[in-house]
């Protein structure tokens, strides 16, 4: 079964049609629960997700008590889960919950492998404004060339995870646009799929160039020292006695 994730901020205005379209996934996807996390939202965001509960059966709702972040608002929800599987999704509505389907049929044509395998959605065509396309992509190009995680567009945000596995990654902030390089870190099979992405419809992006840049660049300092100090490859174990 799979607990689907979304981390909110300010996002009132997105919640209900987001919601009606992950409601409908579930009819092609084992969709157990719907997580939202809010993360500490100024406006009536956690008003408006306690009052679409009773529209929503599958809604639950873990709130922030100050804002922490994207990938803490991640965190939270992996640690709330109730299924062995997560789907992420972000709360602007740009990612398309019907592509979770897509995610889980890659994901059980793998096998399974035992929980290890993770599914990272990648957006066929971006849409969003030149700049951010433009700088996403030098960013994409840098992190793969440093990490060399195989992923073309690590900021899609649509992505299944074992949770167990999700829990054990060293947490930081930001962590988020590194999850395929700590996943293969862990030994973990890291399968790509392309996935749509849409116009934000409503509300405003919370993201702003300049101080992704700033974060991005000591992250992947960070990233790659992690890398370095990691389990061998093809690490294994056994009880032999």
């Amino acid at each position: 079964m799979i607990s689907v994730v979304v981390p909110v901020y300010n996002e009132a205005e997105n919640l209900a049609a987001l919601l009606t379209e992950i409601t409908a996934a579930a009819k092609d996807a084992p969709i157990a629960e719907i997580v939202y996390v809010n993360d500490a939202s100024t406006d009536n965001t956690e008003a408006a997700l306690v009052a679409l509960k009773k529209d929503f059966p599958l809604l639950r709702v873990v709130s922030h008590g100050v804002q922490a972040g994207q990938s803490a608002a991640m965190w939270t929800g992996v640690r709330a889960a109730k299924s062995d599987v997560v789907v992420f999704l972000d709360g602007d509505g740009q990612n398309d919950p019907a592509d979770i389907k897509l995610l889980y049929a890659a994901y059980t044509a793998a096998g399974n492998d035992n929980g290890l395998v993770m599914v990272a959605g990648q957006r066929e065509k971006r849409q969003d404004n030149w700049l951010r396309r433009v700088s996403s992509r030098l960013a994409n190009n840098i992190r793969a060339a440093a990490l060399k995680d195989g992923t073309r567009d690590t900021g899609c945000s649509l992505k299944l995870v074992p949770r167990d596995v999700y829990l054990r990654l060293p947490f930081f902030n930001h962590m988020h646009r590194y999850i395929p390089a700590l996943f293969k870190r862990e030994g973990v099979t890291v399968i790509h799929v392309d996935v749509s992405h849409r116009p934000r419809q409503k509300g405003v992006s919370k993201y702003g160039f300049w101080d992704r840049l700033r974060a991005g660049l000591t992250d992947l300092l960070g990233v790659m020292w992690l890398n370095t100090r990691g389990r061998p490859q093809g690490f294994s174990d056994k009880e032999v006695l």
